[in-house]
């Protein structure tokens, strides 16, 4: 069986749409991928506002910003489609739309990102909501990747994201384990702003800097840290809990991102304890493109005897858009979606409102 789908993920750092137009093979018992066309579409500056100050929004406003946000998420995917769709059928779309508002404790989380919106503009079926059926069964909704990396990337132990938040997929006891470990690019990229930047190329800044210890053991001491699994952090965390720590001391640039970049390491540490003397680690997200992040990283695997990978700039990139074509395959199909083990709920689900579209003319 084989799908033409398109995914989409918008991340907490607001670099803009990931879309991954792919081709899925299901034989047998196992998943295959082709990637036919992906593209990071910037969010112009008159999106980048509204967004990040949803949660704050009166509630006539936010769900205006709700449908008018799945309204541009239908043409700006048409706009791919036209460039790149060459006549090739369109099966679905997976949207994960972008994380406003995300407390498991109060079984609420928010995706904004109509997915009616997105199907009247685009005419095609679109898969949205895929964490919700997960929180309503008492689970964290995150991380929300898990199965499809097992799918679709079994040859490693471990599969480390590095977005704006950075969390972790790994096999303990038979049963799968993920949560998020720590905010990631959210904290770097607030830093490199400082200094003008969208974020620092290649980690020069934090490599030129010094660890500040006092600053490091606050960071690792933030409580969520101690917080037993399964546990998932909200977008919201980095600027609540770690950069006021950060932005409270009067050091460099630099001592700052250092100390930041040691912090995601230290936090890395812990999640390793269960490999096998054979133990790959599979990385992606924007974060493994920072190449001194990835060798501060290096050295935490190195020292439990696990080999860390990076793949390809495309797989790096877009590999969570790819899952999301995943998930809506699965959820096409009545298969299950999120796995109870990873998120803490009550049972696995098929997660995913259906929205069938219609011919537009």
């Amino acid at each position: 069986m084989t799908y033409h789908a398109v995914g989409l993920m918008s991340g907490s750092s607001l670099d803009g749409l990931d879309i991954a137009f792919v081709r899925l093979h299901k034989e047998g018992g196992g998943w295959r991928y082709e990637w036919i066309a992906t593209e990071c579409i910037p969010y112009p500056a008159n999106w980048i506002d509204p967004l990040m100050e949803a949660k704050d929004l009166s509630v006539p406003d936010f769900l205006r910003l709700h449908t008018a946000y799945g309204h541009y998420t239908g043409r700006v995917v048409n706009a791919f489609l036209e460039r790149h769709a060459e006549g090739l059928p369109i099966d679905f779309i997976a949207s994960h739309g972008h994380t406003i508002f995300h407390d498991p404790a109060s079984a609420t989380t928010c995706q904004i990102g109509d997915g009616a919106s997105i199907a009247a503009e685009t005419g095609l079926p679109v898969i949205s909501d895929l964490r919700n059926m997960d929180i309503a069964l008492g689970g964290q909704g995150a991380p929300i990747v898990p199965l499809g990396e097992q799918l679709l990337f079994p040859e490693y132990d471990y599969w480390l994201n590095l977005g704006g938040i950075a969390n972790i997929t790994y096999q303990r006891d038979g049963a799968w384990t993920a949560f998020d470990i720590c905010a990631c690019n959210q904290v770097l990229n607030a830093l490199a702003a400082e200094a003008g930047l969208e974020y620092d190329a290649g980690g020069t800044i934090a490599d030129s800097g010094t660890t500040d210890r006092q600053l490091l053991a606050a960071l690792n001491q933030v409580e969520y840290f101690g917080r037993p699994l399964p546990k998932s952090l909200d977008n919201a965390f980095s600027q609540k809990a770690i950069l006021p720590l950060i932005q409270a001391t009067a050091l460099s640039l630099q001592d700052k991102m250092r100390t930041a970049v040691e912090h995601i390491a230290d936090q890395l540490a812990p999640a390793l304890s269960h490999n096998t003397a054979s133990s790959r680690i599979l990385v992606t997200g924007g974060g493994a493109l920072n190449t001194f992040l990835i060798s501060r990283l290096n050295a935490v695997c190195k020292a439990k005897n696990i080999s860390l990978v990076v793949p390809d700039d495309q797989t790096v990139q877009y590999k969570e858009a790819l899952i999301m074509a995943l998930l809506g395959a699965l959820r096409w199909q009545g298969k299950p979606t999120v796995l109870h083990t990873v998120t803490g709920a009550r049972e696995s689900s098929i997660g995913g409102a259906l929205w069938l579209g219609h011919k537009k003319g």
